[in-house]
């Protein structure tokens, strides 16, 4: 019976047009599979587990125009991009907004450092608004080129989009980087596996 069920599903599917599943599931959470922004369809790319040590954080997901392999490829392709993150644990903003600094200082040299300071002052002041992250709350970092960058937290857009391009990259390098926060989440990120 359930494999006559699934048969339908999929036949139906098919005479619609759509795909048979919109959204693929990492550890409990519901990843989907496409993501429009600045009315753009974008695919998803590629998503996983961040860890802290034993502790699953968030489930990050990355959304591109073309697959990428890596952040060079992400930065050069065209239109917009996102990556998101859906926390799995009670998350407090100033221990989130200090996972980021670190991340960019790891992976910025010293002579691009000081162009990206003003990025880091106004992303601390929109975590800073927030209190903490609970299991759901999602937390988007998004790329529109006609605007820049946006900064999304619990649904809501975060003050005005940056044309700031350097700070982009850098806060991609987080995940992409050389020296990314979390080895196995860049390689889910970048089409590997979850």
């Amino acid at each position: 019976m359930r494999k006559t069920l699934q048969i339908l599903c999929l036949l139906g599917s098919l005479c619609w047009g759509a795909p048979a599943w919109s959204a693929v599931a990492i550890a409990g959470v519901q990843v989907q599979e496409t993501a429009i922004v600045a009315g753009s369809e974008l695919r998803l790319n590629g998503a996983g587990i961040r860890f802290k040590g034993p502790f699953k954080v968030y489930v990050g997901s990355l959304y591109a125009s073309k697959p990428i392999k890596s952040l060079d490829e992400l930065i050069a392709a065209p239109g917009p991009k996102r990556l998101s993150m859906t926390f799995m644990r009670e998350v407090k903003s100033s221990d989130f907004g200090k996972m980021l600094t670190q991340g960019i200082e790891d992976n910025v040299s010293r002579q691009e450092f000081p162009q990206i300071i003003p990025g880091m002052v106004k992303i601390s002041e929109y975590f800073a608004l927030h209190q903490s992250f609970s299991p759901g709350d999602v937390c988007s970092v998004e790329w529109d080129p006609a605007k820049g960058l946006s900064i999304w937290v619990k649904g809501r857009q975060q003050g005005e989009p940056s044309r700031d391009a350097a700070f982009f990259r850098a806060l991609m390098s987080i995940w992409l980087g050389p020296a990314p926060a979390d080895w196995k989440l860049k390689e889910a990120l970048l089409g590997g596996s979850p």
